[in-house]
């Protein structure tokens, strides 16, 4: 089980019970990756074909949902907000409060469109991965969820980089500094990052 706790640059470390929660028997990090990869496809191919609009996206109700169709197959804690504290993300005290304000904003920046409909997601999208709601995910079950919100807005669905994020490399590595530089406040680096 150590090798599936190994944590690079910008990952959420599981606990031990957290970890105790995977459902396949997998020996190591590419393994769970694959079988994660898997469940997620099938759950992005559920979010795109689902009739949803928008407005009704922004619940707490949807994000949990996404989560679990993201994991179910993957860890029992699929769809639960966290119970431990991590090395990113708000306490676990403030996780319902600051979502609540946070679907309150996006909901409020949907209907004046107060942003363009790319960057009503990247701001969702960035604002998800900083409460950090979940044990592991976050940033896979935020830009998911800013695909599909941005297809519903009627633009394509964004391209983060055209690579992928989980594994270490030259894209994860522009991903996570335009996320600390949408930290200070500045989103054009990562909104440009969501469409390269």
């Amino acid at each position: 089980m150590t090798s599936l706790a190994t944590t690079s640059d910008g990952n959420t470390p599981l606990s031990p019970e957290e970890l105790a929660d995977l459902i396949p028997n997998l020996a190591t990090k590419e393994e769970l990756n694959e079988w994660e990869r898997e469940n997620i496809l099938l759950a992005r191919e559920w979010a795109t074909s689902d009739r949803t609009a928008p407005l009704q996206m922004v619940s707490d109700q949807y994000i949990r949902k996404l989560h679990e169709r993201m994991f179910d197959q993957t860890w029992k804690w699929a769809g639960l907000y966290r119970l431990t504290e991590k090395n990113i993300g708000v306490p676990v005290h403030e996780i319902r409060e600051r979502l609540m304000a946070l679907l309150g904003d996006v909901r409020y920046w949907i209907e004046n469109k107060t942003y363009s409909p790319d960057e009503i997601a990247v701001r969702f999208h960035h604002r998800l991965v900083s409460i950090h709601a979940f044990p592991n995910g976050n940033g896979r079950h935020a830009r998911l969820i800013a695909d599909v919100l941005v297809m519903k807005l009627g633009n394509p669905a964004l391209t983060w980089g055209s690579a992928n994020l989980v594994e270490d490399g030259a894209s994860r590595t522009r991903y996570l500094k335009a996320i600390r530089t949408a930290d200070d406040g500045e989103i054009q680096p990562l909104l440009q990052f969501a469409r390269s």
